[in-house]
């Protein structure tokens, strides 16, 4: 779920993971261990694209597929195999996106039974019978594996489903895949590349093949932005939403944790996980959220979202919301690339045309801080969290805890660590118990930081509802001989604090999408989607992707 975004003043150094250690389907399923036997290609620059017939569910929203429907015209059964078809045409071939790490070899049999609900006259809801793709982080209690990328799950299949995933199943989606990640949640190297995953490969960025779809929700956000379906859910510890929905084009919501239970995810940090929806509109990812959340005996955290589980955001999407809103510009997080900024100040002028109120700046003066106390704590939560969810998978998993699966990498390092190692493991693995005195210091050093010190002062000082920022910087290529080349990005302070954000299509660099995030309080999820609606409304930014094989400059 991580991807740690540089959180402060672009004249400092980015605070990447390699900073921090050096600071201190009508087609067949897909097999359980695809990419065992041989390591996947790595994309070739420059490649040329493949030409795309137009696609009949193109830019297709829940409520279009739903109409759909209702009018005969679709059945769910239809629609899962115009999407089946479309991950032949565009993820396996053509394009070769390489996002979708597994097919459920039962979709079509769920798609039947919910047609066969829907002529009985039983709808369960807005997702009854959509197709949706989960990151390959997330329990299913089926046939499919949840491996987080990793060949020592390759073989593992959950024994009971993820809190969300009943959820899903309950609101009647159709759980037909599941999507390619960058391996462990980008928690693994401190020179990854986000979207590999030793199982699935690297996944590709839909709008310039040779460049990188972020991570570590990557599958999901390049899947979602290629039309492979229509909604999609990610997971975040910092950025791991935000930042691909943000270089895929597309609308990603990280809420308050606490609000979707984590129970049956792999984690990184029970302080800062969450899952979250990866969409083409606000709507249909305000539709998700409303599945996702709720209190689960699970997950302790979601026992303070009693009185916050919404379970219709309808009444937030109002195309006035901004009319009258006081919105902060968090203007630390500028200056990273001048054509993001560009594209910023155009949006900060449609908001201020929408009615909004503007204080500029509106600084998260201590977000530059954040970045060693934030480490310090997911290190120590990573290994107590994961050997926690390891040792509750039973015989399917013989790899029982952190250092099991460092070993079984050492061993297996050819197919392991072709690229990268896993210098985040190690120091994980040296960690002590949550009772240490390093480990208290620092998680109250990041509440204080992120908090008190943070979102909540600054939006207490210029009395605003909301801050917005960049959410990240244009895509940088695929090199997995030198990693990730992060371009800024604001995700940290929300991610530490626990507090929502959510991101919107904003514009475009040469091409390749760059998104605008709202942040605010906790609790206040229904407020972003609604401000992010209106925005959205507003200015209409997205536009699906052309697999262009790289970066057309004037």
């Amino acid at each position: 779920m991580s991807h740690l975004m540089n959180p402060g003043d672009p004249s400092s150094p980015a605070l990447t993971r390699r900073n921090f250690l050096r600071t201190g389907t009508i087609a067949a399923a897909a097999t359980a261990i695809d990419g065992i036997d041989e390591l996947p290609a790595v994309p070739t620059r420059g490649a040329p694209a493949t030409s795309q017939a137009a696609f009949e569910l193109d830019e297709a929203t829940i409520a279009s597929l739903q109409e759909g429907m209702r009018s005969g015209r679709y059945t769910s059964r239809s629609i899962t195999e115009l999407y089946l078809s479309r991950i032949d045409a565009v993820d396996r071939a053509g394009p070769t996106i390489n996002s979708v790490i597994e097919r459920n070899p039962d979709a079509i049999r769920i798609a039947e039974e919910r047609d066969t609900e829907r002529r009985a006259g039983r709808v369960r809801g807005p997702l009854h019978g959509i197709p949706v793709l989960i990151k390959d982080n997330i329990d299913t209690a089926d046939r499919m594996h949840t491996s987080a990328g990793s060949l020592a799950l390759g073989a593992s299949i959950a024994a009971r489903d993820a809190f969300i995933v009943m959820r899903l199943r309950e609101a009647g989606a159709v759980l037909f895949g599941k999507t390619n990640l960058s391996e462990w949640a980008n928690f693994r190297s401190t020179h990854s590349t986000s979207g590999w995953s030793a199982r699935g490969g690297q996944t590709r960025n839909p709008y310039v093949l040779d460049r990188n779809p972020c991570g570590s929700s990557s599958g999901t956000g390049a899947a979602i932005s290629a039309n492979l379906a229509v909604a999609g859910v990610g997971t975040e510890t910092d950025g791991s939403i935000v930042c691909p929905s943000s270089a895929c084009g597309l609308v990603g919501i990280k809420p308050t944790v606490g609000l979707v239970s984590r129970s049956g995810i792999v984690p990184i940090s029970h302080s800062q996980d969450t899952a979250g929806p990866m969409t083409r509109t606000v709507t249909d990812a305000a539709a998700l959220l409303a599945v996702l959340s709720g209190v689960d005996a699970r997950d302790a955290a979601t026992t303070d979202a009693r009185g916050h589980v919404v379970n219709d955001y309808s009444p937030s999407l109002d195309p006035g919301a901004l009319r009258g809103a006081r919105i902060g510009v968090a203007r630390n997080f500028f200056g990273y690339n001048a054509a993001v900024d560009r594209v910023m100040d155009e949006a900060i002028a449609a908001m201020k045309s929408a009615g909004a109120t503007i204080v500029d700046p509106a600084n998260i003066t201590t977000a530059s801080q954040l970045g060693d106390p934030e480490f310090e704590v997911l290190l120590y939560e990573f290994k107590v969290d994961l050997n926690t969810y390891l040792a509750s998978l039973g015989s399917t998993a013989p790899y029982k805890d952190l250092a099991a699966l460092i070993a079984f990498n050492e061993q297996n390092r050819d197919r392991e660590m072709p690229y990268f190692g896993q210098e985040i493991f190690v120091r994980a693995q040296a960690k002590g118990p949550l009772t240490s005195a390093a480990y208290r210091t620092a998680r109250a050093k990041c509440l204080r930081l992120a908090r008190t010190e943070g979102i909540d002062a600054t939006l207490a000082k210029h009395r605003v509802t909301a801050l917005i920022a960049p959410t990240g910087g244009p895509a940088w290529p695929i090199d997995l001989l030198n990693g990730d080349h992060f371009t800024g990005g604001s995700s940290t302070p929300s991610a530490v604090s626990g507090y929502p954000s959510v991101t919107v299509p904003a514009g475009y660099v040469h091409g390749l999408p760059v998104g605008l995030s709202f942040i605010g309080p906790r609790w206040s999820d229904a407020r972003l989607i609604g401000l992010a609606y209106a925005f959205e409304q507003a200015t209409k930014v997205r536009r699906p992707p052309r697999f262009e094989p790289t970066v057309r400059l004037a």
